[in-house]
């Protein structure tokens, strides 16, 4: 773990050229990014912040000789990291956001000038390493001058129960369920149909990667297949897939991570000139195979348990003013998807369901009288500021959505009771 902190601190020192040297202390009137009703600065202040993370980027999965090198005759981007690490880019990228986040709160009074009180901030990551640098990148652009600890239970490069999306209790009758369920997102035929509903993509994806005049052409794979999808429910495993869909998953999240890697569109493209639309036509298939994987009502409501559960305690601690808990993009969907979250668009960004580096935020509120609310907040960099490494301050920010649940009603300013929140999530995770 040492040897990792020295790390951690050598590539944090190319992030602090990129983070913004703004002070710490805005200015006094405030710069409210988040559109809010009129007055709702007077009524309400906010008490804590919960955020679950994605990672920011990494490298692909696979590394050199794998499927991703047979199936396009070109190079891939070299990467600055081994494969699934945090690329320096990532890193960067998380130091602007916490350093984005230190603004943010110290306009909310979360946030004050020196190191917080034992109890009051907490950093727990999942033990793989791009969760763990991802949260200490973001701990130097919140606390640049401080040693916050980062918070890990379990052996390093391995996945903690809390953040593992696995199936517990996998008996005959939910597995049925989960199959059908998920079976349905095929339509009338069924598992047949999934990697039908992408069929167009499919084609874009092949054209870019030119694969019919890559290595595995030799062996006739100059397309992905769409109708041979098979799905695996297990006890203590991830939902997974064979097939199509999992291969050209593979391709479109390696090339989406290029193109927020490579400012230069053509090198991005494989030498393809690609419109923003192309790249969301894209990155639809790598959404497409998580919500089929971890969106079922059942199973996210299975796999998101430890995580909500600690989502849920940690709104509950009464000296917490904010915590961050890093993990996945399978931890984000199968939160929103088990809290039966309504849809919402992420015009800005490629990734329309769990943007790289995305932050889910539960937020804490109290009125005048000292009842207390919620909200719910999706943030992310968009696209742009992604790939040109954009300074966010309050006056440059982030974009964010407001999440809203199908099962919960909220006040005349769009926040839910709290203790609605605490019984639905209650309910959920029985």
């Amino acid at each position: 773990m040492r040897r990792f902190k020295i790390y951690i601190f050598v590539l944090a020192l190319l992030s602090l050229a990129a983070v913004s040297c703004s002070k710490d202390v805005p200015d006094p009137s405030g710069i409210e990014w988040i559109e809010r009703p009129d007055g709702f600065s007077e009524r309400y202040a906010l008490e804590e912040m919960v955020v679950l993370s994605r990672h920011n980027i990494r490298s692909p999965l696979s590394g050199g000789g794998s499927v991703l090198a047979r199936i396009t005759p070109h190079k891939w981007f070299e990467w600055t990291s081994a494969p699934s690490e945090l690329s320096v880019k990532g890193g960067e990228l998380e130091a602007i956001m916490g350093r984005f986040f230190r603004e943010w709160l110290v306009m909310q009074n979360i946030v004050g000038p020196g190191k917080p009180a034992e109890g009051q901030m907490r950093f727990y990551s999942n033990s793989m390493q791009r969760t763990i640098a991802t949260t200490s990148y973001f701990l130097n652009g919140l606390y640049p001058s401080y040693d916050i600890e980062v918070e890990t239970h379990a052996p390093y490069g391995t996945m903690d129960p809390v953040f593992n999306p696995q199936v517990i209790g996998a008996s005959e009758a939910f597995t049925s369920e989960a199959l059908s369920e998920i079976s349905a997102f095929g339509g009338s035929e069924s598992f047949a149909g999934i990697g039908r509903k992408v069929s167009s993509n499919f084609k874009l994806l092949e054209e870019v990667l030119d694969m019919k005049n890559a290595p595995a052409a030799a062996n006739d794979t100059t397309s992905f297949n769409t109708d041979d999808v098979q799905v695996f429910i297990k006890e203590n495993a991830e939902p997974s897939l064979k097939g199509g869909l999992k291969m050209a998953t593979s391709a479109a999240d390696a090339l989406v991570l290029q193109y927020y890697e490579e400012t230069d569109d053509l090198r991005a493209g494989f030498g393809h000139k690609l419109a923003f639309s192309d790249w969301e036509k894209i990155t639809a298939i790598k959404d497409w195979y998580e919500d089929v994987l971890f969106t079922a009502p059942s199973v996210a409501k299975n796999i998101a348990q430890p995580l909500l559960k600690e989502i849920l305690s940690e709104l509950q601690q009464p000296q917490r003013r904010f915590t961050f808990l890093c993990g996945h993009d399978s931890n984000l969907c199968s939160v929103m998807a088990a809290l039966d979250c309504n849809d919402f668009d992420l015009r800005d960004a490629v990734e329309k369901k769990t943007p790289v580096g995305g932050k889910l935020i539960f937020e804490k509120w109290t009125d005048s009288k000292g009842a207390e609310y919620a909200d719910i907040l999706l943030v992310y960099a968009s696209a742009a500021q992604l790939r040109n490494k954009t300074a966010l301050s309050l006056s440059t920010p982030p974009s964010y959505v407001k999440i809203t649940m199908k099962g919960l009603e909220p006040n005349a300013d769009g926040l839910y009771p709290l203790e609605d929140l605490f019984g639905y999530i209650e309910k959920i995770t029985k």
